[in-house]
C-alpha cells in the first residue's frame, strides 16, 4: 500500500451547491489553483485521522464571494454532496505554488515566535492557528513554558494579520515582530 503525502489543509467543505453533487467550499489558501485546477486531493472528516484521496475534476469562484464551487469525482448528487459537509480539503504539503522573493505561505506562521518589537524584542508568544475570516488572524498563545506563570498563563489572543500591526515577519528565524495598537494585547 502507498504511503499517502504529508498533507496540507487549504479548504472546508460548507455546503451542496445544486443538485448535481457540488460542494462549496470556503478557501483556508490564497491560491485559486487549489480549487480551480484538476489533480488529485483528499478529504478528511471532523474527528479522522486518515484522509480520503478524490480527483477535483473542475472548479470556479462564486461572484463576489470568497466560496468556490468545486466538482468531485464521483460526487454526483446532492445527497452525496451533503453528506461531505464539513470535510476539510487537503493537498499534498509539498505541492505548494511557487513564492515571490519576501512571500510566503500563511500557514507557516503557525509555531513562531511572537516578538513585541521594541529596544528588546521581548518575546510574548507563539502563533498557535491562523483565522482566515475576512481578514486573516493569528491566533497567539501568550507566554512559553518559561513565562506563563508571568506572563499570559497560555491565555490565546487573536492579532489582525495586517501590515501595520505585523510588520516584520522572519520565517527563516522562526518569529514575527508586532506592533499592537493600545490595547490590544489586554483584550
Amino acid at each position: 500500500m502507498e504511503t499517502p503525502p504529508e498533507l496540507l489543509v487549504v479548504g472546508k467543505v460548507v455546503a451542496a451547491q445544486g443538485l448535481q453533487g457540488e460542494l462549496r467550499i470556503l478557501p483556508l489558501s490564497d491560491f485559486a489553483e487549489r480549487f480551480t485546477s484538476p489533480g488529485p486531493r483528499w478529504l478528511r472528516g471532523r474527528g479522522q485521522a486518515a484522509a480520503l484521496p478524490v480527483e477535483l475534476s473542475a472548479g470556479r469562484q462564486l461572484p463576489g464571494k470568497e466560496l468556490y464551487v468545486c466538482r468531485l469525482t464521483g460526487i454526483n448528487d446532492r445527497n452525496a454532496a451533503e453528506a461531505l459537509v464539513g470535510h476539510e480539503l487537503l493537498v499534498d504539503a509539498h505541492d505548494r505554488p511557487p513564492l515571490e522573493p519576501g512571500e510566503f505561505h500563511l500557514l507557516d506562521l503557525v509555531g513562531l515566535e511572537v516578538r513585541l518589537l521594541g529596544e528588546a524584542n521581548q518575546p510574548i508568544g507563539r502563533v498557535s492557528d491562523l483565522i482566515h475570516a475576512g481578514n486573516d488572524l493569528l491566533e497567539v498563545e501568550l507566554g512559553n513554558a518559561a513565562t506563563a506563570d508571568r506572563q499570559g498563563n497560555g491565555r490565546r489572543i487573536l492579532i489582525p494579520f495586517v501590515e501595520a500591526i505585523v510588520p516584520v515577519v522572519e520565517l527563516a528565524e522562526g518569529w514575527i515582530g508586532i506592533t499592537p495598537p493600545p490595547g490590544l494585547l489586554d483584550l
